[in-house]
């Protein structure tokens, strides 16, 4: 049975140390190249320096999120490669604890982190990059707002537009596109006084160079009363630029888990391509065994190579196993997706390769 000792105190400190640091490095150098590009923005649409500082802050959550496996990883070569250089690591190899062992009470500081971090991921993550996105299309659309309550709001002349949510979509070409769901058109008199029509519609899709509504119904208001009608599907006379709607739905990697089975339900039940979400699905269920297992196979690194190394030979090896790994998970999962295999099998597989490598090696050198 498993027990925690203090060797496994002395080994998950030294890594817990070496790990905040460079996760704090890390964080704080893409925030900084972010503000950097948000100053450029400064006095468009009313964009101010506190709305460029508020974008950053908001969005500091998502990225510890996407920083803390290669933080774990080069800050776990950190910590072993600091007791390996003044000898620790030896002494502890010379005691009689093995090199999983060792491995494992690295790993163990990482596992207990990271239950934190994925629920930040689905929590707070996902609301501030709502509203930096939100904030975000204010920039680049004067007339155009998006909140997380009751979804997108544009102005279009005399004609208010309210979409609950939009969602990507894949043509056949491969193309994706964005298509508004539960739309709402209130169209309004000259001197925006009085609501002259009202059009709901179950969704609008830009096809070709028009906007398309499907399942309408109109209400006309004029001195006469009401008058209602319905249709399948109408043309939609509006300047709504497509390209920047797209920019109104969050990227599908920056979405929580649960808003992502929500937009998966949505597409399965219109018979539609889910691939675009359910592909950062997995990846977000895989995240805590892709991390875990990743730094796992980085430790050996810390027995051998680094222990004559410095502080910059360990950085230069975190930096480059974690980059390797990033573009080989990415080949993996795209190969998968062009090939047609289902989204969860083709992450896990990046997976399953890192659980293979480490029981190989350390089965050898038990």
């Amino acid at each position: 049975m498993f027990r925690i000792k203090r060797v496994d105190w002395l080994i998950g400190l030294t890594v817990l140390g070496s790990m905040l640091i460079v996760w704090l490095v890390l964080v704080g150098l893409d925030a900084m190249l972010q503000f950097v590009k948000q100053l450029g923005y400064i006095g468009r649409n009313g964009y101010t320096l506190s709305n460029a500082i508020f974008y950053i802050l908001v969005t500091i959550p998502r990225r510890m999120y996407e920083m803390f496996g290669f933080a774990a990883l080069i800050g776990g070569l950190l910590g072993l490669g600091g007791l390996a250089s003044t000898g620790e690591l030896t002494a502890l190899r010379a005691s009689g604890m093995s090199r999983l062992r060792i491995a494992v009470s690295a790993v163990g500081v990482v596992a207990v982190l990271i239950a934190g971090v994925v629920i930040m991921g689905e929590t707070i993550g996902p609301w501030g990059d709502q509203q930096a996105q939100a904030m975000e299309l204010r920039l680049r659309s004067g007339n155009m707002g998006l909140t997380t309550s009751s979804g997108l709001w544009a102005r279009d002349g005399n004609r208010v537009i309210n979409a609950k949510s939009s969602v990507l979509r894949t043509a056949n070409d491969g193309h994706q596109y964005v298509e508004l769901a539960e739309v709402r058109v209130f169209t309004l008199t000259d001197d925006g006084q009085q609501l002259t029509r009202f059009d709901q519609a179950n969704t609008a899709q830009h096809v070709g160079n028009e906007w398309v509504l499907s399942h309408v119904r109109s209400s006309m208001l004029d001195e006469g009363g009401v008058h209602s009608s319905t249709s399948e599907s109408e043309r939609w006379d509006s300047r709504l630029d497509p390209d920047v709607l797209q920019q109104s739905v969050i990227q599908p990697q920056y979405l929580a888990m649960r808003d992502l089975q929500r937009n998966i339900r949505y597409l399965q039940q219109n018979g539609e391509n889910t691939n675009a979400y359910e592909t950062p699905f997995w990846g977000r269920v895989m995240y805590p065994l892709n991390v875990l297992v990743l730094v796992l196979c980085a430790m050996p690194f810390a027995f051998g190579a680094l222990r004559s190394g410095g502080l910059g030979k360990r950085i230069f090896m975190g930096m480059i196993l974690a980059i390797s790994w990033y573009f080989v998970q990415k080949a993996i999962v795209s190969f998968g997706t062009v090939y047609g295999i289902p989204p969860m099998l083709a992450n896990v597989l990046p997976a399953m390769l890192l659980v293979f490598l480490a029981w190989f090696y350390f089965r050898k050198n038990a």
